[in-house]
């Protein structure tokens, strides 16, 4: 398939300069989407890991071949797989509600490297391949997945005098088929008897007024309030 591009496989100043601008486009295209969203890693991030990755295969590449080296031509791009991981990490944050965000712009910095690897071998039909459904991953895969129910998630705090009322709190909540996703507890400053609040964070198919309704009339609970 695609015989016509056989010449430009092997390692010359022509394909060298044909791969360098083969990659820059792959990943501008890629991280204009991303830029689009606003997300952390954008237009130049994706060109600059596209562009990396490519030297490092193209590299090792030249090694082999030219300098007629004895190394495994696949320990560089062996390496920066494992380093865009460390990229990617610093993209993914945690909010305070304790949601995730900046997951699908690691994996697309991690694709876009390899994809990097590919056109840097000289696999300039993988590369497209890969940058095509790259795209329509962000784009059209992401209307599909907001269409795809999801179980509700909610968040309230508790104000409560008791420290055994937790305990029933969350039994309740348990009982009525619902996950604890996150809890953080904290004592009240006041001079008054001690208060405390809780964060609680649950996913269920019960709606949050009737929850936060029944919760409020438990013993030793002062008040719930629905973040």
């Amino acid at each position: 398939m695609f015989e016509f591009l056989d010449p430009l496989r092997e390692m010359t100043t022509v394909s060298v300069i044909l791969r360098m601008v083969f990659v820059s486009l792959v990943g501008a295209v890629i991280g204009l989407e991303r830029s689009a969203k606003n997300r952390p890693a954008g237009f130049r991030t994706h060109i600059l890991v596209c562009l990396g990755a490519a030297v490092a295969m193209m590299t090792g590449l030249h090694v082999f071949l030219k300098l007629k080296m004895p190394t495994d031509i696949s320990r560089l791009g062996a390496s920066v797989i494992s380093g865009l991981g460390f990229i990617g990490a610093g993209t993914i944050v945690v909010t305070k509600k304790m949601s995730i965000k900046g997951l699908t712009t690691a994996a697309g910095l991690w694709t876009t490297g390899i994809i990097g690897l590919a056109i840097g071998a000289g696999y300039y039909e993988l590369g497209l391949i890969g940058t095509v459904l790259v795209l329509l991953a962000e784009t059209v895969f992401d209307r599909i997945g907001q269409k795809i129910p999801h179980t509700p998630e909610y968040t309230m705090e508790v104000f409560y005098n008791e420290k055994t009322c937790l305990d029933q709190v969350l039994r309740y909540c348990k009982d009525n088929r619902m996950t604890i996703v996150n809890l953080k507890i904290h004592t009240l400053d006041g001079n008054g008897p001690s208060m405390y609040a809780a964060e609680v964070k649950v996913r269920g198919n019960t709606r949050p007024e009737p929850l936060t309704e029944h919760i409020s009339q438990k013993r030793g609970v002062v008040s719930v309030v629905g973040l």
